[in-house]
């Protein structure tokens, strides 16, 4: 059996072969960063399932299950596409959730305080960035879909992760999104994009976004722009009740994985619990 050492070199390859794949730009990003990881904790040395445990133990320590179990699975990929499925590590178990936890639930009005607080710093863009989220449940690698010519059509066709989807615009988005491109003096391509052209990355968006905690007195841990997608899927369920199409329009293959984005907070069931006037 070939001896394996976790180098740059092999992990370029990798993703390389991910790519021929059709993997999505957000999963070659993640498992770049998780992989270079494990290359920088193994620090050269050749690869031995005695070392890998002990990696996993260390990120039990430092991440959630749910953290731990996404590096284990890129770490995992690797390993089969070197030929050394003897490495390949178990995940940990873990037990459904039924109820999220208010301390990472986005509220409505939480969200409203962002956008107002971003629109009085005078980041347009980011104000425009979170509504643009959160009013289409688009995912933030997809926002180079959101094109001048979309937002004149009134919807964005997106391809992502092999899978084809129209996302309809909202009409009050729509305006306000007009009226950014023209006064920026962009009449085609993107609406939204670096001051060089280029797409926005998540790192900058998060980090952007993160700024705008203390002013508008939202909690740091509620503030991603994934969570912006939870809030979308929670509110279009409240409305509509049906899971099937909120899982077509968010993207997923998995009904399950849309589960998880409606779950309501214990406080919520509480609520119900009371309402239902079971005790005599």
């Amino acid at each position: 059996m070939k001896e394996l050492v976790v180098t740059k070199a092999a992990i370029t390859s990798y993703l390389q072969f991910l790519k021929i794949q059709e993997k999505s730009k957000g999963t070659l990003e993640k498992y770049q960063r998780e992989l270079l990881d494990l290359e920088k904790y193994l620090k050269g040395k050749k690869v031995t399932k005695e070392d890998l445990l002990v990696w996993k133990e260390d990120l039990e320590k430092r991440y959630s299950p749910a953290g731990v179990n996404g590096r284990l699975v890129a770490a995992n990929g690797f390993f089969s596409y070197s030929g050394r499925y003897d490495l390949r590590l178990k995940l940990l178990k873990i037990q459904k959730e039924i109820f999220i936890s208010e301390e990472k639930e986005l509220t409505r009005a939480e969200y409203g305080r962002l956008v107002r607080t971003a629109e009085k710093k005078g980041k347009e863009r980011l104000s425009l960035l979170i509504q643009t989220i959160c009013s289409t449940g688009i995912r933030v690698s997809e926002l180079e879909f959101i094109t001048v010519a979309a937002v004149k059509r009134g919807r964005a066709e997106v391809n992502c992760k092999g899978k084809r989807r129209v996302i309809f615009l909202p009409v009050r988005l729509q305006k306000k999104l007009k009226a950014y491109a023209a006064k920026r003096g962009v009449t085609d391509g993107a609406v939204f994009t670096t001051k060089s052209g280029r797409p926005l990355h998540r790192g900058n968006i998060w980090a952007e976004m993160k700024k705008l905690c203390k002013d508008a007195e939202v909690s740091p841990e509620k503030v991603f722009p994934h969570n912006l997608r939870h809030l979308f899927a929670r509110i279009f369920y409240s409305l509509d009740k049906d899971i099937a199409k909120l899982a077509d329009m968010l993207g997923h293959s998995h009904i399950e994985t849309t589960r998880i984005y409606i779950m309501e907070s214990g406080r919520e069931h509480q609520e119900k619990l009371e309402k239902m006037k079971l005790i005599l």
